[in-house]
C-alpha cells in the first residue's frame, strides 16, 4: 500500500503548458502517473502532447474534474496566481491538491488555508517537491529514478535532503512506501503530524523517516504525536544546527528567534519521545539498516 497517491491517482496539471508544467508533466507521465487533464484558462479544447500521451486541456478545474474523473491536482503557476488555483481545485471537490509554487505571501496563504480547512481537501505545499509512491504515482518533482518500492515512509520539510536520503536508501536496497515533501513555508497544508498519522495507519509502511529544519515548532509537535500515538519506529534528522540566531535561512519558516525553533530544542524533543535522531543525513540510512 501507500499513502495519498498510487496507481488509482487521476491527476490534473494546473499550468500544464508553462515551461515547468510541460517538463514535469512529461516526467510524471514517464514515471507512470495517470495524467488525465490539464487546466489553462483560455486554452480549453486544446491538447498537451506528452510522453506517449495526449492530454486534453480545460479552461477550469471544475470542468476538467467533471470530464475526467480526476481525484488530484498539481499546481505549476506563478505565485500571484497560485492562491486562486488552490481555491479553485478545492471548489472543484478534489481530495488532494499539491502546490509547488514558491514565494506565496504568508497573508495570502493564511486565507487559503482557512478556506481549504472548510472543505475535504488535503493540500501539500506550497513551496514543496510534492510526493512519490514507487511503482504507483509521482505527483511533483522528486526524481523517479532515485526511488524503489518498499516499506519505509519518508516525510520532509527539505526538498534536497529528501532526494539525498531517498537515493541513499535505494542504494542500500531499502525501498520506500511513499515519500512526501511537505515544504518549509510557515503556512502550508499537511504538516508532519498529518503525514505521520497516515504512515502509522498504513499496514505496508514498517517505519518512518522524518526530516525537519530549524524554525517553527512543527517538529516539537510531531515529537509529542510520536510519543502518544505511534508504534512504528521513527528516525529523524534536523537540518540547520549551525544556523545563527535571527538569520533567515532560505525558507520563510527556517528562522530562529532566541530559543524558539532551534535545532537543539527539536532534537531534544524528538529524543525524549523515543525518536532516534541522526547527526547527519548519511547516518539516517545506517540507523535503519
Amino acid at each position: 500500500m501507500s499513502i495519498l497517491v498510487d496507481k488509482n491517482t487521476r491527476l490534473l496539471v494546473q499550468g500544464i503548458t508553462g515551461r515547468e508544467g510541460t517538463f514535469h508533466t512529461n516526467q510524471m507521465i514517464a514515471f507512470g502517473t495517470t495524467v488525465v487533464g490539464g487546466v489553462v484558462p483560455g486554452k480549453g479544447g486544446q491538447s498537451f502532447e506528452g510522453e506517449g500521451a495526449i492530454v486534453p486541456i480545460f479552461d477550469s478545474v471544475r470542468e476538467a474534474a467533471e470530464a475526467t474523473g480526476a481525484n488530484a491536482s498539481i499546481i505549476f503557476v506563478p505565485a500571484r496566481f497560485a492562491p486562486d488555483a488552490m481555491v479553485e481545485a478545492a471548489d472543484a471537490g478534489l481530495p488532494l491538491v499539491v502546490c509547488l509554487t514558491e514565494h506565496i505571501p504568508v497573508l495570502e496563504m493564511i486565507a487559503v488555508r482557512a478556506y481549504l480547512d472548510q472543505r475535504n481537501t488535503r493540500l501539500i505545499g506550497p513551496n514543496c517537491p510534492g510526493l512519490i509512491t514507487p511503482g504507483g504515482a509521482k505527483v511533483g518533482i522528486i526524481p523517479g529514478s532515485i526511488v524503489s518500492p518498499g516499506h519505509v515512509g519518508l516525510v520532509s520539510r527539505s526538498g534536497t535532503l529528501t532526494y539525498e536520503v531517498v537515493y541513499a536508501l535505494t542504494q542500500r536496497g531499502i525501498g520506500q512506501s511513499t515519500c512526501v515533501g511537505i515544504g518549509g513555508d510557515p503556512i502550508k497544508g499537511m504538516d508532519f503530524i498529518d503525514v505521520l498519522r497516515l504512515f502509522e495507519d498504513d499496514p505496508e509502511t514498517s517505519e518512518v523517516i522524518m526530516i525537519g529544519e530549524i524554525g517553527g515548532n512543527a517538529e516539537e509537535q510531531a515529537a509529542a504525536f510520536v510519543r502518544e500515538h505511534m508504534r512504528k519506529r521513527v528516525t529523524a534528522f534536523i537540518a540547520g544546527r549551525t544556523a545563527p540566531a535571527g538569520r533567515r535561512m532560505g525558507h520563510a519558516g527556517a528562522i530562529v528567534e532566541g530559543k524558539s525553533g532551534t535545532a537543539e530544542g527539536k532534537i531534544a524533543a524528538l529524543q525524549a519521545a523515543g525518536v532516534q535522531v541522526a547527526d547527519n543525513p548519511d547516518r539516517i540510512v545506517e540507523m535503519i539498516s
